[in-house]
């Protein structure tokens, strides 16, 4: 399916998705917080999409914002599609865990998790990966501080 079949298709479930190309590779969908368990379930089983491959799951700190990106391909079809989400809650950045219908989310949610604070409701081992539980803070984010470790030239 072409990127312009996959925009109209998946467009037509909700009014709320806003569409970007970025390149000629991917298609860019970003989906509102409240809906993407739902887009994401449709985007694994519906036929025509048939996104059954999760193969990059990254977290995002735009600024204002923190969010989620996806990179969605068909393993049927061979066509990709990027998902991104976020939310403008800094404090306790919570969205919805998509390791029920890619268990490959599992270890990159616990990695964005621990990298960027954000929480994933209904994740079934949410804790973190590579630094320890006494870690304060979360070093990927633009507004982390670390005075002790940081290197100056």
């Amino acid at each position: 399916m072409k990127n312009e079949e996959l925009q109209e298709l998946i467009g037509s479930w909700s009014p709320n998705l806003v569409f970007t190309e970025e390149g000629s590779q991917y298609l860019n969908v970003t989906v509102p917080i409240e809906e993407l368990h739902t887009i994401m379930l449709k985007l694994k089983h519906n036929d025509q999409t048939s996104l059954d491959y999760l193969f990059c799951l990254s977290g995002v700190d735009w600024g204002e914002e923190l969010g989620v990106v996806y990179h969605l391909e068909s393993t049927n079809f061979r066509h990709s599609l990027v998902v991104k989400t976020q939310t403008a809650e800094r404090e306790n950045p919570v969205i919805d865990s998509v390791y029920d219908i890619w268990a490959t989310a599992e270890f990159h949610e616990r990695e964005v998790f621990d990298f960027f604070g954000i929480k994933f409701t209904n994740h079934p081992n949410l804790k973190r990966l590579f630094l320890t539980d006494d870690w304060v803070g979360f070093p990927l984010r633009k507004d982390y501080e670390d005075n002790i470790n940081m290197i100056i030239k």
